[in-house]
């Protein structure tokens, strides 16, 4: 009797803990397989370190040129501000533990398009890599859902800087058809050389930096890709008032190659010219405040002299005389960009392959 006894005390005390174990084996197995899967999915995934699924606050996004970076790093570094728009405000800030130098971009929650929009185009936009591209290295996740993008500093500054500083450079043929074919470069890259094509939507001569040796490279581009479409249109319309936008250009939805092509061509015209793609009216004598069809007026007029910078028309006549027919075939590429109809624009294959002919031609 006492034996039963026993027996029934030992199976009850076992049949007590046998779900107590059971939780615990389910508990050390689902946790296990969580940890594969996303082991797994990072590997999937593209980003360096970074799971595919949703980033928590306090997390980071990191791509290839990121690997060291931690968020220590990126929020302790002091830095100062290079430039603000409506949605957000870009950074120069030194990396204390290498003292490299970065730029950090600090988008507004507000301005960010949902989550789930946001993570799929940042990591096809870290994905990028091509000579004449600005990379982004990572991107940092407050606390409050705002975006803190990492990307390399190049000292030399913008294209647009490089134009208004009166240095001699930015009169020199040779540069300005080195920079004019990286950025067809990028653009090409953007266009035609990603599995899934990405339209720049904001190419404007201050969202072109420059390293030391002239070598132009895209910034800003898939922007509106990760924002709101309010905060988008703000920037379409900040675009528009510099007179970068394609006329057919009215809602950022409906950016394309070819309102990239446009803008394109209003940098070349930029740099044949030195002067803004607006309000030229008092140089130009024209009626028209945007830079192509004043320019287009003047061509029509036969006062295409009065068209080029003096200097780099004086630079290119001084050298040799296929230079000169150089900066004139750049005009009327340009002006071909500048189409009003977006039909009559070339693509960017046939863009590049006008510049190779142009540099051929130069190198004569």
């Amino acid at each position: 009797m006492e034996k039963n006894f026993k027996i029934k005390l030992l199976l009850g005390f076992l049949c007590s803990f046998v779900p107590l174990i059971l939780v615990a084996l389910c508990f050390l197995l689902c946790k296990r397989m969580i940890f594969r899967s996303k082991s797994e999915s990072s590997e999937i995934g593209g980003e360096i370190g970074t799971p595919a699924g949703d980033l928590e606050p306090e997390d980071l996004m990191k791509f290839a040129g990121g690997e060291s970076l931690t968020v220590h790093d990126i929020l302790d570094a002091p830095g100062e501000v290079v430039a603000k728009s409506g949605y957000g405000t870009l950074y120069r800030a030194s990396i204390e533990q290498t003292g490299a130098v970065v730029l950090l971009r600090f988008v507004r929650p507000a301005c960010l398009a949902r989550t789930e929009e946001v993570l799929p185009a940042v990591r096809a936009l870290g994905a990028i890599r091509h000579p004449n591209v600005v990379p982004l290295r990572a991107m940092y996740v407050g606390p409050r859902g705002e975006k803190l993008l990492v990307h390399p500093f190049y000292a030399a500054g913008s294209l647009k800087q490089l134009l208004r500083a009166g240095v001699a450079e930015a009169h020199r043929w040779d540069i300005i058809y080195r920079i004019s074919i990286g950025i067809a470069k990028g653009l090409d890259h953007l266009h035609t050389g990603l599995e899934k094509p990405i339209v720049h939507g904001n190419l404007k001569s201050n969202n072109i930096l420059i390293d030391v040796d002239y070598l132009p490279r895209l910034s800003d581009f898939g922007l509106h890709l990760i924002l709101n479409p309010s905060a988008a249109q703000e920037m379409l319309e900040v675009s528009a008032a510099q007179g970068y936008k394609a006329p057919e250009l009215v809602k950022v939805r409906d950016v394309s190659k070819e309102t990239d092509i446009y803008s394109f061509g209003v940098i070349l015209l930029e740099m044949l010219t030195q002067k803004d793609p607006v309000n030229n009216s008092k140089f130009l004598h024209s009626k028209d405040f945007h830079l192509p069809s004043s320019l287009l007026n003047l061509a029509l007029e036969h006062r295409i002299s009065d068209v080029f910078n003096p200097e780099l028309l004086n630079h290119s006549i001084n050298q040799n005389s296929t230079n000169e027919q150089g900066v004139l075939m750049l005009f009327q590429l340009a002006m071909a960009c500048c189409s009003s109809q977006p039909s009559g624009r070339p693509e960017i294959k046939f863009v590049i392959a006008r510049l190779e002919d142009i540099g051929d031609r130069s190198s004569k």
